[in-house]
């Protein structure tokens, strides 16, 4: 029988497969997307009900594609992001297979190329694009026992308040996912505790411009590498609510106890750290370097903005911030569940590939590995800060495609096939 080729095999079709899709197709390069459940499924399953683009529609979109009938300055939900993705996938006319999943990829011994191994049978490729992209499997630091007795989930598993147990809730984290959930938790009445780490908090908006468009015009997306020690610094924003900016104090003087970074359990009893006040603080220093440079570009180009004043108001610190916890006994506080919002990590066990580091991690520059053949698509700063963003991946698969587009030239070649005229 034989075997099934393709010309490049990428694996995943959420925003990054898709896009990936869209270049092979405009180079006229011979692709297939493998997805192992449906289009954007992460959007579909491994998000909460009430979550929604943490970017207006204006800007987290495809330059090829406008979100249908919604206003640019809101935020989808994730029904409609999906619902997007999906109707984009048919708009480029992606070929799609869904519900095959790819279960080992190694190269061809003696050939170029690589043979793939999937649920519904194998097939040969020439290149491989891993479109996975960095959120594959949720980290859940192993602090709290599971013999605990405290329902314990990462937050792709929390859907509702609802679903939780009676009692008061822990959050773990307080980036943008941490720091919805715990809102959406008390506004439904929920006794909320919310362990702060490291963070950068910029503005929803400021003197009438959303936040992305200030990273944009202050050239901050563009920004190839993070800054030292903030390779791992979350971003707490929010496109709740119509857009807000996350205010850990106002939280806080709505009935949320705040507490530093968790660091060890014992006996029923949580430690925390007592870096509270100084995550905060860093926090709003984030924030006032975005209005300070915002101020400065509007003075410096004559632009017509409107002052905003109240911006830089800062509420003063609450009792949590300013006589910070450093013990929490979950039983003493009624805590009956925690939700982790903790992050991801990478998973390609399923490519057989000198490609990674001693973590996993692909080895790559701007997603070209060295090995030949061997793509990956979607990782966080691939090649800037917006990498990890639906705009921004459909940019980083450009170049993919194009730098595939390159090897096949090359490898075409035969010498003495093209004479001088």
């Amino acid at each position: 029988m034989s075997i099934e080729k393709v010309g490049t095999l990428i694996v995943g079709c959420g925003q990054a497969g898709l896009a990936m899709s869209e270049h092979l197709s405009n180079a006229g390069e011979s692709h297939l997307v493998l997805e192992r459940h449906r289009i954007a499924e992460r959007w579909h399953s491994e998000r909460w009900d009430s979550l929604v683009a943490n970017g207006p529609a204006w800007h987290d979109r495809f330059p090829s594609m406008e979100f249908p009938n919604f206003d640019p300055d809101g935020f989808p939900t994730k029904d409609q992001v999906a619902d997007y993705f999906t109707a984009y996938a048919e708009m480029i006319r992606a070929p799609v297979r869904c519900g095959v999943e790819v279960l080992s990829a190694e190269r061809i011994s003696g050939k170029t190329g690589f043979r793939v191994s999937t649920s519904d049978g194998e097939l040969e490729a020439e290149n491989i694009v891993a479109a996975t992209g960095a959120f594959q499997h949720p980290v859940i630091p192993r602090i709290i026992p599971e013999d605990s007795g405290v329902v314990q989930m990462h937050s792709n598993g929390y859907h509702n308040p609802q679903q939780l147990p009676e009692g008061a809730v822990l959050v773990i984290g307080a980036g943008s996912s941490g720091a919805q959930i715990a809102d959406e938790l008390l506004q439904s009445g929920k006794q909320v505790f919310l362990s702060v780490g490291p963070h950068d908090r910029p503005p929803r908006s400021y003197r009438g411009r959303d936040f992305v468009w200030w990273l944009g015009v202050l050239g901050k997306w563009d920004a190839t590498t993070p800054g030292p020690n903030t390779e791992h610094v979350t971003i707490a924003v929010s496109g709740a609510h119509g857009g807000r900016t996350v205010d850990f104090r106002r939280l806080a003087a709505k009935g949320m106890t705040l507490l530093g970074m968790t660091e060890s359990y014992d006996n029923g009893t949580l430690h925390i750290a007592s870096d509270l006040a100084t995550n905060i603080a860093n926090g709003d220093a984030s924030y006032l370097s975005i209005l300070d440079e915002a101020d400065a570009y509007i003075e410096s180009h004559g632009i017509d903005l409107p002052e905003e004043p109240e911006a830089r108001t800062m509420h003063a610190n609450p009792d949590c911030v300013a006589h910070p916890i450093t013990s929490l006994n979950l039983a003493e506080q009624g805590v009956s569940s925690v939700i982790w919002a903790t992050g991801y990590r990478v998973d390609y066990d399923w490519l057989n590939a000198d490609v990674f580091d001693e973590q996993g991690r692909p080895k790559h520059q701007r997603g070209v590995s060295e090995e030949t053949g061997v793509y990956f698509l979607g990782l966080p700063w691939q090649s800037r800060r917006g990498s990890s963003f639906i705009w921004g991946v459909w940019h980083d698969a450009k170049y993919l495609a194009d730098h595939i587009g390159r090897q096949r030239f090359y490898q075409s070649y035969k010498q003495g096939a093209v004479k001088p005229a």
